[in-house]
């Protein structure tokens, strides 16, 4: 797979190994499904170096992945794969196979994935991800623990934002308002979105947790205003009100996880709605450094496959104007605008790898030296969110907040990594 601007040639440097072990950003995949993707690409990759002539490559020609980046084409390549899964999904829901239906639907969404990868910047790339969604929840409707969408009203967003928060929410079987269940809240991070974070699901609801997967700010389907800096609050506002509201929840034994861009939110709502949560996790996320101007003039070329830095500027609602996120980003400070001054923070627990190329580790310190005391766990000798070690930690960490007895080992072989089919 290349990378388009062909910097580096990421199928064989990032990505062979991730898709063959069936993790991030590969989950509910097959290895197999994406060889004649990569062939494509490599031809495509071939014509750029001169390696072949294009008439040879392929025909029609197309045009190379340079920068800037043309991501219609680089997504295009991607469907007839997907819609070859796709067909496969519905005729084994017709034939009455629920689990076959349910890998190729997952299957078909993972393409689709990386097809809008690392943002649906493009016209090609937000029809990915809407393709991708109908395709993951009908994948996640089949399984034998079913998950499901649930919409709710962002009843305090304001005026200009999005009406209504869509997220994932499963109860494991048998749950009753008698006897309600912990519930652990996902954070889904810049490019991880809850089609694929709904992996973790399997394994907390074997050990009877319930899960709700969403998006950040600026990401997938979150409603909230990228660029409000108090956005966030209200969005998470409106979402604890309806967890309030659910009878099958264990009021007192509500968490957070935070994945990577992620975990800047659950840092910081781990301060503004200390109340609502027993507790959060923030692995692999930042708080201050990740923003400044010197650092995002780096990123792009460091452990990131892709342009990091655009990628968060059109996260935080700046498009392609990379040079006006730089000048103002740390208006999104943690730091800058007081809240880790806090008094009063939530249960917090900081974790990643020392070597992170995506947010420093400097950030984390920068949390430990201001406000309320937290936890914290660095993975030495890890880069970006310390994998795999740092999944063992914070699973144990969660198991003792929700006073739940196992082995986080037996979880971690709840996310599925082998197709069956």
């Amino acid at each position: 797979m290349a990378a388009p601007g062909g910097k580096f040639w990421l199928w064989e440097t990032k990505w062979r190994k991730p898709c063959e072990m069936g993790i991030y950003p590969f989950m509910f995949t097959k290895p197999e499904d994406f060889f004649p993707i990569v062939d494509e690409l490599t031809k495509v990759r071939d014509v750029e170096c001169g390696v072949v002539p294009v008439a040879q490559a392929y025909s029609p020609p197309q045009q190379g992945f340079k920068e800037p980046y043309d991501w219609d084409a680089y997504a295009q390549v991607y469907f007839p794969k997907a819609e070859e899964l796709l067909a496969e999904a519905e005729k084994a829901e017709q034939e009455g196979n629920q689990e076959k239906a349910s890998e190729f639907y997952l299957r078909a969404s993972a393409v689709y994935r990386i097809s809008r990868f690392p943002a649906p910047r493009s016209a090609k790339q937000r029809y990915a991800w809407e393709e991708g969604k109908k395709a993951a929840a009908k994948g996640l409707a089949l399984r034998e623990r079913p998950t499901r969408e649930v919409v709710i009203p962002h009843k305090h967003g304001l005026e200009h934002e999005g009406k209504q928060i869509p997220f994932y929410y499963h109860l494991p079987p048998g749950t009753t308002t008698e006897e309600p269940v912990p519930l652990v809240v996902i954070l889904t991070g810049l490019d991880g979105y809850r089609t694929e974070l709904a992996v973790w699901i399997e394994g907390w609801s074997q050990k009877g947790v319930g899960v709700i997967v969403l998006e950040i700010p600026g990401t997938g389907d979150s409603p909230a205003d990228p660029k409000d800096i108090t956005s966030p609050e209200r969005e998470w506002s409106s979402l604890f009100d309806w967890i309030d509201e659910q009878p099958e929840v264990d009021h007192k034994r509500v968490a957070l996880w935070s994945f990577s861009t992620g975990g800047y939110y659950g840092i910081r709502l781990a301060h503004t709605h200390h109340d609502r949560l027993a507790g959060v996790v923030a692995l692999g996320g930042g708080c201050h450094h990740m923003f400044d101007s010197r650092w995002l003039s780096s990123v792009n070329h460091l452990e990131y496959p892709f342009d990091l830095a655009n990628t968060l500027a059109y996260k935080w609602g700046y498009g392609d104007n990379l040079e006006t996120f730089k000048k103002e980003a740390m208006k999104y400070s943690l730091v800058e605008d007081g809240t880790l001054d806090r008094p009063q923070c939530t249960k917090l627990l900081l974790v990643n790898g020392v070597d992170d190329e995506i947010f420093p580790i400097d950030d984390y310190y920068e949390c430990l030296l201001r406000g309320a005391p937290k936890e914290v766990r660095f993975v030495s000798g890890r880069k970006h969110m310390g994998e795999p070690e740092s999944f063992g930690i914070i699973i144990k960490w969660l198991y003792q907040l929700f006073g739940i007895e196992g082995n986080p080992a037996d979880q971690l072989k709840t996310i599925p990594s082998r197709p069956k089919y």
